[in-house]
């Protein structure tokens, strides 16, 4: 009887905290670039009821029994499928169509990667224009440093093409690249990543190192799309049918509870 209320406990343990993967899925579904996450299962520890034996007439017993001591949440992995382009109204709003990340230089001086192009040119310290993202954190080029352009610059004249170069026009207007370009970055294993934010992620040694785009042509090169946003890639007709399926795991756990509970006290009531 014990056991199966354990049992049904780390059901509804892990039945919560799929419930709340779902529903950070489904609050994000409107964030750019967001990557959505999958909750995924592990059975718990088998314990032996009966071994393989013979009977007392010597009859053999191919098959032991055992019973299961519940469930658990082994990892939540992150989805980087390709999400939807988004028309945007911004000229700083760039949109990664292949497996490339942007890079972002945190506060604390380490790399960050993200598929959110939501960026705007800010004033720099030196009285330039910095590209930014919308925490004012500053967007890396090609080299690894933070993109900065001097004041004589205007913002509303810059164009930025497919390959990530930053182009001003010429005296017959006519685009030009100023010898900066927006670095992407790549990784081996894109699910080992650390979610940060819900935008950002770092590398790890499972992810591996990030693969400069610019300088490795092993690669096949990302496409940075000017006036776009990646969508999120958050299905909602499916998240909805899993926050169904999980919800029905969860009542049936609380009423594997309530039946064992409902045996025990039967058990209780034969001695009175």
């Amino acid at each position: 009887m014990v056991r199966s209320l354990w049992s049904a406990a780390t059901g509804m343990n892990a039945q919560q905290a799929n419930v709340d993967t779902i529903a950070n899925n489904l609050a994000n579904v409107n964030s750019a670039g967001y990557k959505a996450q999958v909750a995924q299962f592990k059975s718990l520890l088998y314990q032996n009821l009966q071994s393989i034996t013979t009977t007392a007439n010597g009859d053999p017993k191919p098959t032991s029994s055992q019973v299961g001591l519940g469930v658990r949440i082994a990892s939540i992995n992150s989805v980087f499928t390709q999400g939807s382009m988004l028309d945007a109204q911004s000229d700083t709003a760039f949109a990664i169509e292949g497996e490339g990340f942007f890079g972002i230089r945190g506060d604390d001086g380490e790399i960050y990667y993200t598929r959110n192009g939501d960026f705007t040119w800010a004033l720099g310290t030196n009285g330039g224009m910095m590209l930014t993202n919308a925490d004012g954190l500053p967007v890396l080029d090609s080299t690894g440093r933070a993109i900065s352009l001097p004041r004589t610059y205007i913002a509303t004249k810059l164009s930025i093409s497919e390959d990530g170069q930053i182009c001003y026009p010429d005296d017959r207007n006519n685009p030009q690249p100023i010898g900066i370009q927006i670095g992407t970055f790549q990784f081996s294993n894109a699910g080992g990543l650390n979610r940060i934010g819900s935008t950002l992620f770092a590398a790890t040694d499972a992810s591996g190192r990030a693969i400069n785009e610019d300088t490795n042509p092993n690669v096949d090169k990302s496409r940075i799309l000017q006036g776009y946003l990646e969508g999120s890639n958050v299905q909602v007709a499916n998240e909805m049918v899993n926050l169904i399926v999980a919800q029905r795991a969860y009542e049936m756990n609380s009423k594997a509870i309530t039946t064992s509970d409902s045996m025990m006290e039967v058990a209780n009531n034969l001695k009175r």
